[in-house]
């Protein structure tokens, strides 16, 4: 499916969401942020369907140069903000998506594309990509979960160092701090990205989802109240198909066939 500089390809449980606007290094305008938007309500109302979900750029260059500078030149403070809040909608969207998504960078990821790349659930980089969040170096600061999501995969002092200074990092320190998941060989990021999204697909969607909602709202909470929250996904599992199917399977010694169900 093609929306406006941006592709999406779904091969089965697994879809492809691809922005493609190689002219300005994948930058985010008005319209991708639509395409963006669109995908990934085709992606929702396809429920079960689609079980994970790859996040990457077009072409070898870019992952995403951040918010495109040459359509917000000139522009006034209100068209601004109107524009900045689609860019909020649109990252809380890919925030609360309850199927995972897996960040496969494939070259720069600056600005709000790096805190698009944050967002992911987790993230594989090709050696060769790297990472910066320059917006204090344009007279603004990260406003897209940045100053939020960055501490929480780095820690908050080597958070403070990459935002204000506005310094580039490479994939190997990103990788060094836990900042992404895996390095993989250029050209080879998505391939392995949607090796990993199958094997994600391959088990129970409800499962799945109900643990990627644990883990994300449970790290966020003390010990206790993250506990209660976990049992509350779990019991989501007791009267399911898929709970009687895997234990079946695994009886029978056979693949199970969950249906999220």
């Amino acid at each position: 499916m093609q929306f406006k500089h941006v592709t999406l390809d779904i091969d089965g449980p697994v879809a492809v969401l691809k922005m493609d606007h190689q002219e300005v290094m994948n930058a985010v305008s008005m319209d991708m942020l639509g395409g963006l938007t669109e995908a990934l309500d085709v992606i929702d109302e396809k429920g079960a369907d689609v079980r994970c979900i790859v996040l990457t750029g077009a072409g070898e260059r870019a992952f995403c140069a951040g918010g495109d500078l040459k359509e917000r030149n000139g522009m006034t403070d209100d068209a601004w903000q109107d524009q900045h809040l689609l860019f909020e909608r649109m990252i809380r969207a890919f925030i609360g998506c309850p199927v995972p998504v897996i960040g496969a960078i494939n070259g720069a990821a600056y600005a709000g594309g790096c805190e698009l790349a944050l967002c992911c659930d987790f993230i594989y980089a090709a050696e060769t990509a790297r990472f910066a969040l320059t917006e204090v170096t344009l007279g603004i600061m990260p406003g897209a979960g940045g100053t939020q999501n960055l501490p929480r995969a780095v820690g908050e002092r080597r958070a403070k160092e990459i935002i204000l200074t506005g310094r580039p990092f490479t994939a190997a320190e990103a990788y060094e701090w836990g900042m992404i998941n895996r390095l993989c060989a250029p050209g080879r990021v998505v391939e392995e990205a949607l090796e990993t999204g199958r094997r994600i697909a391959d088990n129970a969607p409800i499962s799945v989802r109900q643990a990627k909602h644990a883990i994300h709202f449970g790290v966020q909470m003390d010990l206790a109240s993250g506990m209660m929250l976990e049992i509350e996904a779990y019991n989501r599992m007791v009267p399911t198909e898929d709970r009687r199917e895997g234990v079946a399977a695994f009886n029978e010694k056979r693949k199970p066939r969950f249906k999220g169900r």
